[in-house]
């Protein structure tokens, strides 16, 4: 039986926090996996799930997880899962991703570390998954047979991405982008930001997050080099990015101003596109793939996060207010659901590709 005709065993690190916290509720949801190990600090483990989280999702804590004993992040206590979900902080992740991919696991991060990394795709499943040629590079690097990292982006990158890339493939390279984001405060992880800080206001500065975007953009939408042993980013395309906190709890609003490098087409051709546009997981019937990839929005005050953050079950990038740009050629609002396609989503996607093709 291939890995795409049966349960996979899922393991989640990080499990306690709010993208962990994220993962459990898609997984308990996806009929390809189910929740077999959680991994967390060592002072939540030995503890059922239930008595070391401190649960903050809107959904009802799944049954299929509450009662689990939580165990330190160690491979040797994952033996029985045939996927890693990575949901750990920034500052730990490096170390422990590394071990369990070392110890022959697949590891799906949503954690920044090795997401630049030469041999390591950053994929938006929706957008890049030819990246995953470089996977067999890293097994023959490493002598292993079924490990692998692979990660997702930048919360405020997996939506940008996605029209940039439907724009790509259709009208030819791009040569300037620009993007200012208004970044839900879900972004920030819990507790996030103090409440005096983000009621009736808008923090200017997310740290750190500008140059990600900048960076991330450029592997994403560029290749791999010929022998399948590293990403080839995108050497023409400048992209600059401002970024803004704002009192909203789940969504990234962000505004984008494109310029191509060859003859703009028309406004109606680049609603077209957007709507058209498909992607491979679609095509393999990957379970949490959207039906659209990109939803079109005609009205005039759309999108918005209230009302349009949950698009394909939050898979999905709305796009607005497309029109002419008097200073590059076209200019639009997108909106991302910042922690499903922004990050524990798009790692389960990327898993369910994996599975799909045989590499699980």
């Amino acid at each position: 039986m291939s890995s795409s005709d049966r349960v996979l065993n899922a393991g989640v690190l990080g499990a306690t926090g709010t993208v962990g916290q994220r993962f459990i509720v898609l997984l308990s949801q996806n009929p390809m996996f189910r929740i077999h190990s959680l991994g967390a600090s060592e002072r939540s483990s030995g503890k059922p799930y239930s008595s070391a989280t401190k649960w903050k999702m809107s959904e009802l804590l799944p049954a299929d997880a509450k009662d689990i004993v939580v165990k330190a992040c160690d491979p040797a206590l994952f033996s029985g899962c045939d996927v890693i979900f990575s949901g750990l902080d920034a500052s730990v992740a490096g170390d422990i991703e590394r071990a369990f991919f070392e110890a022959n696991f697949a590891v799906f991060s949503n954690a920044k570390n090795y997401r630049m990394a030469p041999d390591v795709p950053l994929c938006v499943p929706v957008v890049n998954t030819d990246h995953y040629a470089l996977i067999a590079g890293q097994r023959a690097k490493m002598g292993l047979t079924k490990g692998f990292i692979v990660t997702n982006s930048n919360c405020s990158t997996s939506g940008l991405v996605v029209p940039l890339k439907a724009l790509q493939d259709k009208f030819g390279p791009l040569k300037r982008v620009v993007v200012t984001t208004l970044q839900a405060i879900s972004g920030a992880g819990y507790p996030g930001v103090a409440s005096l800080d983000i009621l009736d206001n808008i923090v200017p500065l997310i740290s750190g997050e500008e140059p990600k975007i900048e960076e991330e953009v450029l592997k994403i939408l560029g290749g791999i080099n010929a022998d399948a042993s590293a990403c080839a980013p995108l050497s023409d395309l400048r992209v600059s990015a401002t970024c803004n906190r704002v009192p909203v709890v789940d969504g990234h609003t962000e505004c984008a101003n494109v310029e191509f490098a060859g003859t703009p087409p028309t406004i109606d051709e680049i609603k077209q596109c957007l709507r058209e546009y498909t992607c491979e997981a679609q095509s393999l019937g990957c379970y949490s793939a959207p039906a659209q990839v990109i939803h079109v929005t005609e009205d005039e005050d759309r999108p918005q996060p209230r009302l349009d953050r949950n698009a394909g079950e939050g898979m999905s990038v709305t796009v607005g207010r497309i029109r002419p740009c008097p200073v590059f050629h076209v200019k639009f609002t997108l909106l991302v659901h910042n922690t499903v396609l922004g990050a524990a989503g798009a790692s389960i996607l990327n898993a369910e590709y994996a599975a799909k093709k045989g590499l699980l």
